[in-house]
């Protein structure tokens, strides 16, 4: 039942926006299905993801999430309406818990399914945007100076990221938890230790920001494979710039540094995560040459969708 769901879904997709990758089938999980108004059936995969303490991603995640992956051919919004029905009952079984929640991922340009999902209690708590071509010409900005950071910079680093993570906990789905500054910590040692790029921010010698990218390869069988299409993309993961330096260019100093080491010729392009709450990021990451591809809908915690 599913391949032709998926070969329908491709096509669709493919109409919407032509960045789309082709749709693959999910991960294990359980499978539901759904019928429309017109008999006709739809299906959906229900995966739960429960976050170890202490990771990374417990600090833009709930500990334990219910992701629907559906599976609904042509029919597009009404699909998920239908698959999205379900799921209350099925959440009813479950006891989720405070530090949880429902999740569905799906393409930004399809606004046929965005009235099914508020009416079912969900919010876009994150858009994952994406930029073709190669880096803009550098802005100026006189007074940041922007080098690849150093294990000798951690501290300054870690002091950023945290800014970072206290304004997402007040405009997006970020979770300020008990030793944040830790797991921020060992995760920039890591990522500085194998060598990823990660650039700071310098006015008058003091940091003020940072940012933090990498390459990743969409291939068959990548994650990357269900979000961008096959190549090699820049893949941004962290742009912070402390409080006081906001708006005085330095985002844009950083970037310019980043896109022109992730933006090489062999890249198809880059993409990144923003949260639409945010007052500040869909309209700076507009600037910079991105645009919605997914959409990331939330309901917190996972008792909440109806």
């Amino acid at each position: 039942m599913t391949a032709p769901l998926l070969r329908a879904q491709t096509a669709r997709f493919s109409t919407l926006d032509p960045l789309l990758p082709a749709a693959v089938a999910p991960p294990p999980g359980d499978l539901i299905t759904a019928a429309l108004r017109d008999g006709e059936r739809v299906a959906g995969m229900i995966t739960k993801t429960t976050l170890d303490p202490g990771s990374p991603q417990t600090l833009w995640s709930a500990g334990h999430v219910w992701e629907l992956h559906p599976m609904v051919g042509s029919t597009g919004g009404a699909g998920v309406d239908a698959l999205l029905r379900r799921w209350p009952s099925i959440v009813a079984n479950l006891s989720p818990g405070p530090d949880s929640a429902c999740l569905v991922t799906w393409p930004s340009r399809d606004v046929t399914a965005t009235a099914a999902l508020l009416a079912h209690g969900f919010v876009p708590l994150a858009v994952l945007a994406v930029r073709t071509g190669g880096p803009a010409p550098a802005g100026d900005d006189p007074t940041a100076v922007v080098r690849r950071a150093t294990l000798g910079d951690l501290d300054a680093l870690v002091i950023s990221a945290m800014a970072e993570v206290e304004y997402s906990t007040l405009v997006g789905g970020a979770v300020l938890r008990a030793g944040a500054s830790n797991i921020k910590r060992e995760t920039l040692r890591r990522h500085l230790a194998q060598g990823d790029p990660v650039w700071i921010a310098e006015v008058d010698g003091i940091a003020v920001g940072h940012v933090e990218g990498w390459h990743t390869e969409s291939v068959p069988g990548s994650w990357a494979e269900t979000r961008v299409r096959h190549g090699r993309w820049g893949y941004v993961n962290c742009l912070s710039v402390l409080p006081h330096a906001r708006g005085t260019g330095v985002g844009r100093a950083l970037m310019d540094v980043a896109h022109a080491e992730l933006l090489k010729p062999d890249a198809v392009g880059s993409f990144l995560y923003y949260n639409p709450p945010n007052p500040v990021s869909p309209v700076f990451w507009a600037r910079q040459g991105y645009r919605p591809l997914w959409t990331v809908w939330e309901t917190r915690p996972a008792s909440a969708v109806r």
